[in-house]
């Protein structure tokens, strides 16, 4: 299955779970790297990743990502997620990406694939489930992987109405907002 070969390849990273859906599909939430990081030593390993899709969802079948839910850290990284990863969007895929710099909500095309790109403004799965009108009660008594699977039947039927922008004006138009991280001080 496609995201057991993302597995082996080493791009799936700081993963939370990815586990089967009972339609058998595959689920994910972890982080996606977009870059990899530097080897450091001579038995090949790999320092940390110097950019990645954070909080991402995915949602795969056998070959082609169905679903893709996550946060740039720039509106800019959508380049480095089609050049590593467009080929791989099924037709009819749902992409819902967040950036904190993106200037408003739009519609975008992401390697021939219409999506979704909002400002960053909360954590992603939650930023996710608000857009969406999901609540608690929706995921009641599911597996964590028939949680995606029920995001992404929602996100298949979402329709706001955004304005279709294309890429390269959601780059040019980004502002110079940043995420914030909290952590230990």
């Amino acid at each position: 299955m496609l995201l057991d070969s993302y597995e082996e390849s080493g791009v799936l990273f700081n993963t939370n779970f990815k586990a089967m859906t009972s339609d058998g599909l595959q689920a994910y939430r972890g982080e996606l790297v977009l870059i990899d990081g530097e080897v450091a030593d001579a038995s090949g390993r790999r320092k940390p990743p110097t950019s990645l899709v954070r909080d991402v969802v995915l949602l795969a079948d056998d070959a082609k990502l169905q679903m893709v839910v996550g946060g740039l850290d720039s509106v800019a990284e959508i380049e480095l997620f089609i050049e590593r990863y467009g080929a791989d969007l099924a037709p009819n895929a749902s992409i819902f990406l967040l950036a904190p710099n993106a200037h408003t909500e739009a519609k975008i095309e992401v390697a021939g694939v219409s999506g979704f790109m909002l400002p960053w403004e909360a954590m992603v799965w939650a930023q996710l489930t608000e857009e969406l009108r999901l609540e608690k009660s929706d995921f009641k008594g599911l597996s964590a992987a028939d949680k995606v699977a029920t995001a992404y039947d929602e996100l298949k039927c979402y329709e706001p109405s955004f304005p279709f922008i294309p890429l390269t004006e959601m780059v040019a138009n980004a502002t110079s907002a940043k995420k914030e991280t909290h952590g230990a001080i």
